[in-house]
């Protein structure tokens, strides 16, 4: 009779009646010491931390990379905007060489002392305003329309993003020869229907107004797809329960649709608001420069152009520095105040 070797619930016996190793303390499977399943070796503790160290090693190789990428081409240039902004470059009388020294606030002065700064702000809060009655609108109610429809999405989505995929500046272009007095699409159409024509962007009362309905044309096709992303979301019962409740399509948007997408419309708001007071290329292709007819349409990011490339003599890069700094602080303290506002409602 073989031997019978009593062990613990849960280990099996060294011994077995058909010749197969058991389990055994610090064994493994197979009765081999740091051995796996398989029966090949782990490597026991070394193995481990090889495994462990090399995927540490890949994660952070690409946080060190993003990191990198973001310091070289974000953060070291607002540093060294900032230290600009408090330098005045000129050139050396005998050496003729570039010369920095510190200027303190003499940059900033000069900026706010120039005529065209409070019209730059002006036009930049002008536009910011503008297009959130016709950029931030327009792209959500196409939104609303493209969810209802039954037939023709796919094509109808290709269609709103088409413009996204032009480069800016075709689009731009293509804009510009709508808005030719002489022989452009939109006043020959006004001529069709007997309506007086206008000058559009060569007038200093509608140039601002036909650069925000350009740039919305041309970046509108991402928000709407973002907000039809939003809207696809939301439960269809609580479409149904406001039918039944009586509410028209007017009273679903305005109970249901809304209070769903909160989140993403607040969001896609300080996007744009940070967008638009960045203009620059709009204007400066449609007013062949950007200042437009009596500065109708020059922005703070165009005054920067200006004062960094356009202006005769010296410490422009520096007068351009501080009014890039300035804008930069008044982009931050309005996205802080944003944040801070929608923390508790997120």
């Amino acid at each position: 009779m073989a031997e019978q070797v009593l062990s613990r619930p849960g280990r099996r016996s060294p011994g077995r009646a058909d010749g197969k190793p058991g389990w055994g303390p610090g064994l493994g499977r197979s009765g081999g010491p740091g051995r796996g399943s398989s029966g090949v070796p782990d490597g026991g503790r070394d193995g481990r931390f090889l495994r462990v160290l090399r995927r540490q090693l890949g994660a952070h190789g690409f946080l060190i990379g993003a990191v990198l990428c973001f310091a070289m081409f974000s953060w070291y240039p607002m540093i060294r905007e900032i230290i600009m902004s408090f330098q005045q470059t000129h050139r050396d009388k005998i050496t003729r060489q570039p010369k920095t020294t510190w200027a303190g606030f003499q940059n900033y002065t000069r900026i706010i002392h120039d005529p065209t700064f409070a019209q730059a702000w002006k036009n930049t809060i002008e536009f910011s305003l503008l297009a959130l009655l016709i950029g931030f609108a327009v792209p959500f109610l196409t939104a609303i329309i493209l969810n209802e429809l039954r037939h023709a999405r796919g094509y109808l989505r290709i269609l709103v993003y088409l413009p996204v995929m032009l480069p800016p500046a075709s689009a731009l272009l293509l804009f510009q020869y709508f808005y030719d007095p002489n022989f452009g699409l939109f006043d020959h159409l006004l001529r069709m229907l007997h309506l007086p024509t206008s000058q559009f962007v060569q007038s200093s009362g509608s140039a601002l107004v036909s650069v925000t309905i350009a740039s919305t044309w041309m970046n509108m096709g991402g928000t709407t797809l973002i907000y039809l992303a939003a809207l696809q979301n939301i439960p269809g019962e609580l479409y149904e329960a406001a039918e039944l409740d009586g509410a028209g399509i007017l009273g679903r948007v305005r109970h249901v649709t809304i209070p769903q997408t909160r989140l993403i419309l607040s969001m896609m708001l300080m996007l744009q608001i940070v967008g638009t007071m960045q203009l620059f290329i709009e204007p400066f292709i449609l007013t062949n420069g950007g200042a437009g007819p009596g500065n109708s349409t020059v922005s703070v990011v165009n005054l920067i152009y200006q004062y960094a490339f356009n202006l005769s003599g010296s410490s422009n890069y520096n007068s351009a520095s501080a009014l890039g700094v300035l804008l930069m602080l008044v982009l931050g303290v309005f996205s802080a105040g944003y944040l801070w506002l929608s923390r508790d409602r997120d």
